[in-house]
């Protein structure tokens, strides 16, 4: 794409995950559709990274009651019910869709689709295609993309959303060699994935910024409980270019065990009934605790260990570990894993209704741009079917947009452009404000809070902020638009982490003492945006 090329569309699809390609599909019924891909698409995002599973009642054992119950007490009661209701419900129909266009999950001796246990559920609903789920998924995606009209921009990053007469019309986005150009459309949605990136240790691709947040606020779009951001337990210790790497889920429900370095089956201390397959936020507070206590590995881990386990089980059910780890030299058949919390999905995200409608008119989101659905903490194998269940909302709402042909004004541009040349005339290398930013977020941000730590946190972000950034070449520009999101991203998740004065899910605070359980909360979500800021109260019967 050539300097201020525009494109013309029906829908704007950003973001090429399970979520936005599912998205594209759906839209390209209703008209000409465009997605978007920073990176290539199927290629970035956290979709082909996913390991665990799908979560889908399919047995007569199991229910979309039980199912929904098991999402709301995980999400510690702060879940929108009507969103966790379509989830459940259309799970099931969403993954039997993907196996009709060629998924191959795993089944049972009997055919039956196999489904392995998870945290905080009490039915084994989790589907899986070994440890490569979310791969699998993806390249069954990518194939009926490939069969669709949609026309697919790779490697172009789109910097912000256009809007015209209270609506969003567009984006304007930077090609592979830095030029700006615009895509107009009826319809956007904003598929971006969420922005664990934000922190030192984490589990996401390059790709996990938070732009999708970042760009919706600016939209004037409201977002909720941007302070529940989940730390999943077990990522990866050693070696260090490695850290972080996320460690399945499935590990721990093939039966693998946590244990300190004395020894302990330490789950025995913090939720003797479910043990290692409780909930992501009890099991990560519980590692962090025993590490921070003295009883952590002398790499600043704990020990997850299948060495119990058949070699051939390991073999089939978590051959994507066995290479990994094999790769390190380390062979889980025989040899216990490191692992220590790492920052991983954020709940909190654009409000949206069923139909996926942000509160700005012409904007949609999905997938883990999107709140409501987890509430203050994921299950899971819930993510992999939340791509599926909302792509396909938000891309049928968007598509049947009518058509408005609302175009944007040329002198929009011409702010892009200035900050363009502020970037050329800069001074500070963006990764450098990448790495003081991710370790003030990790330290002051982090699985435990409190309101100083998260004070001085958001004076380093607004400092991090105002610093005037260098793009060394054009193909940099993008680079230095991402880091000003991150910034942006991270005062959210501080303002709202303020905002809640209650401990709840993946967010604690240290300094508070309430006398309430989740169940019992006086609150409901937090909500930001450039008109206000605040923390919903739950009306409570005369």
């Amino acid at each position: 794409m050539r300097a201020d090329d525009t494109v013309e569309c029906h829908v704007l699809v950003i973001g090429s995950g399970g979520a936005g390609v599912r998205a594209a599909v759906e839209a390209e019924q209703y008209g000409d559709t465009v997605l978007v891909s920073r990176s290539l698409a199927g290629k970035g995002g956290c979709t082909p990274m996913a390991e665990g599973g799908y979560n889908a009642v399919l047995r007569e054992s199991d229910s979309c009651v039980l199912h929904k119950e098991d999402t709301i007490r995980g999400g510690a009661y702060l879940n929108d019910p009507e969103l966790v209701d379509i989830l459940v419900s259309e799970a099931p129909e969403r993954f039997l869709e993907l196996v009709c266009w060629g998924a191959v999950f795993d089944r049972t001796d009997t055919e039956e689709f196999a489904q392995r246990s998870f945290g905080g559920q009490r039915i084994a609903r989790t589907c899986y295609a070994g440890d490569r789920t979310g791969h699998e998924m993806m390249m069954t995606l990518l194939e009926r993309l490939r069969a669709s009209n949609v026309t697919v921009l790779q490697e172009v990053s789109v910097i912000d959303l256009l809007k015209r007469e209270g609506r969003v019309v567009g984006a304007v986005s930077l090609d592979a060699a830095g030029d700006l150009s615009v895509i107009h459309a009826d319809s956007v949605v904003l598929a971006t994935g969420g922005a664990a990136r934000i922190y030192d240790i984490s589990t996401n691709s390059a790709t996990g910024t938070g732009d999708g947040f970042a760009m919706g606020y600016r939209a004037g779009a409201e977002l909720i409980d941007m302070e529940m951001v989940q730390f999943h337990p077990t990522g990866a210790v050693y070696p260090y270019d490695a850290r972080g790497r996320l460690i399945t889920e499935a590990v721990r429900g093939e039966g693998g065990i946590l244990l300190n370095s004395k020894g302990e089956r330490f789950m025995e201390r913090y939720d003797p009934e479910r043990m290692e397959l409780s909930t992501r936020d009890v099991v990560a507070r519980s590692i962090h605790r025993e590490i921070s206590e003295g009883r952590g590995t002398p790499r600043g881990g704990v020990w997850l260990d299948v060495t119990h386990l058949p070699a051939e089980r390991i073999e089939k059910r978590l051959p994507l570990m066995l290479e990994q780890f094999l790769a390190f030299g380390i062979d889980i058949r025989k040899e216990r894993m490191e692992v220590s919390p790492t920052a991983h999905h954020f709940m909190g995200g654009l409000r949206i209704t069923p139909t996926c409608e942000t509160t700005v008119p012409g904007l949609y989101a999905c997938g883990e741009a999107a709140g409501g659905v987890h509430g203050a903490n994921r299950l899971g194998g819930n993510s992999l079917a939340e791509t599926q269940v909302f792509g396909k909302r938000a891309g049928e709402a968007a598509g049947r947009a009518p058509s408005r042909g609302i175009r944007v004004d040329s002198r929009q541009l011409d702010s892009y452009r200035r900050k363009i040349e502020e970037f050329r005339e800069g001074g500070v290398n963006p990764a450098m404000v990448v790495k003081k930013l991710q370790e003030a977020m990790w330290t002051g941000a982090g699985i435990f809070r409190n309101v100083k730590d998260l004070e001085q946190t958001l004076l380093d972000v607004e400092k991090l902020s105002k610093k005037k950034l260098l793009a060394q070449t054009p193909a940099n520009r993008a680079e230095c638009f991402t880091v000003q999101n991150m910034c942006l991203v991270a005062s959210l998740v501080i303002r709202s982490a303020l905002l809640r004065g209650e401990s709840r899910g993946a967010h604690v605070r240290t300094d508070i003492f309430q006398s309430w359980d989740a169940a019992n909360s006086p609150y409901g979500h937090t909500y930001i945006s450039h008109h206000r800021a605040g923390i919903e109260e739950k009306k409570v019967p005369p």
